[in-house]
């Protein structure tokens, strides 16, 4: 069983940075890859970014170049350094681990543990 707890959202204006971070606890938890997807209103929820327990990193190609996902395994903590940040980037960001291997990584349906997701807004 893993917990996963995001913290870091809030307002921000058009062209500003946040740096979200996603804490696991768990035995096991520095051994799962772990993701990044976010969900705006009346919309599905969608991938961001991944990175695997050997620091392998996939981007949604909406964040490519302004997002960075990053771990550190000895705090069990993964980060999502946001810069440049749009309006169309609100939303509820949520991390979560635990792909199944009969999913691709950006399907949300494969993740098995998710935290309870932090508000990012970003004002024009």
């Amino acid at each position: 069983q893993v917990q996963l707890v995001e913290s870091g959202g809030g307002l921000v204006q058009a062209g500003g940075s946040l740096n979200l971070s996603c804490a696991a606890s768990g035995r096991t938890s520095s051994s799962y890859a772990v993701a990044w997807f976010r969900q705006a209103p009346g919309k599905e929820r969608e991938f961001v970014a991944l990175i695997s327990r050997y620091g392998s990193i996939t981007y949604a190609v909406s964040v490519k170049g302004r997002f960075t996902i990053s771990r550190d395994n000895a705090k069990n903590t993964v980060y999502l350094q946001m810069n440049s940040l749009k309006p169309e980037d609100t939303a509820v960001y949520y991390c979560t681990a635990g792909l199944s291997p009969s999913h691709v990584y950006s399907d949300h349906r494969g993740y098995a543990y998710w935290g309870q997701g932090t508000q990012v807004t970003v004002s024009s």
